[in-house]
């Protein structure tokens, strides 16, 4: 089978699910080459066959693909398909289990403002911040992939079956963990509240405990410390800083509030540190100009933080 063949069945599967959402990643796969719109109409019936095929075989039946049982190429008229030989060629190249067992992902975002509460099947939970996504599998609930934003992870420990996350190319994987992901442009950083985390298990090795945090930024780890309450604070309110420039502050707020926060370039690297209470600047965003000692231009389409003049 060829790679377009591959690449056809996976998004048949994808797109049949019916919370399928990544349609703009669809469509520029199709677009990407002329020929995988008749081999995505292909391995759609080729997979609806299969599928049928494989609910009528008895409890541990495999299906065996021949060599000339290889999918060919599209017929031109409406109405395109493989054929019954093509079907089991697709079901005999992924394996019976693994088509029973593929991978079904899917993705959950909030909007600014919003946190949602994921629960998963082992018992594991997910917090999500405002503005966040994260990729998770129907099939695998011990895997997910934090896209952008930030998400609080409570995690089941099972030694047999460990809890991994992947967050902007950074593996992690859980040792019986409560720990906070976060996307901040090209960083990811990590810090753990209970248990431990280990962090880039095939290199690095880095075991993060209770009270250690990792930035991560391209191949480089800088490990850090910071206060246990202080792990996923702003689930509860608030903001927890240690020296970070007003710009990540700033799209924090963004995130959190629901509102736009922009930072003058003046200001932009200005280290603050020190706690921000969300709900005392949503009623009063004055106050954050006393905290991060800057000017809060207030208008229609958000807050400035300028300096002071």
């Amino acid at each position: 089978m060829t790679r377009i063949d591959e690449e056809a069945v996976d998004w048949a599967a994808r797109v049949a699910d019916r919370d399928f959402t990544d349609w703009d990643g669809f469509t520029t796969w199709l677009e990407a080459d002329a020929a995988r719109s008749a081999r995505y109409d292909a391995a759609v019936l080729a997979l609806a066959g299969a599928e049928r095929t494989v609910a009528q075989l008895p409890a541990g039946t495999s299906v065996v693909a021949t060599a000339s049982q290889k999918p060919g190429p599209a017929r031109p008229h409406a109405g395109r398909w493989l054929g019954a030989a093509a079907a089991a060629a697709v079901i005999g190249a992924i394996g019976v289990t693994a088509w029973q067992e593929r991978a079904k992902p899917y993705a959950v975002e909030t909007r600014a403002g919003e946190q949602r509460v994921l629960a998963l099947a082992d018992g594991s939970s997910v917090i999500l911040a405002g503005g966040s996504r994260v990729m998770l599998d129907r099939a695998d609930q011990r895997r997910a992939i934090v896209e952008a934003g930030e998400a609080l992870f409570r995690v089941r420990h099972d030694a047999a079956r460990p809890f991994r996350v992947d967050a902007g190319g950074l593996a992690l994987t859980d040792i019986g963990t409560v720990f906070d992901v976060k996307r901040a442009g090209a960083l990811t950083r990590v810090a753990v509240s209970e248990g431990a985390v280990l962090v880039d298990p095939d290199g690095a090795a880095l075991r993060l405990d209770a009270g250690e945090t990792v930035v991560a930024e391209g191949d480089r780890l800088v490990e850090g410390r910071v206060a246990v309450s202080d792990v996923g604070a702003w689930h509860e309110g608030r903001l927890a800083y240690d020296g970070a420039p007003l710009g990540e502050v700033a799209a924090d707020l963004s995130r959190q509030l629901g509102r736009r926060v922009r930072v003058s370039p003046a200001v932009a690297t200005r280290q603050f540190q020190g706690t921000l209470d969300l709900p005392s600047l949503r009623s009063d965003p004055a106050t954050l100009g006393a905290l991060l000692d800057v000017r809060v231009h207030v208008d229609a389409s958000g807050w400035t933080l300028e300096p002071r003049e």
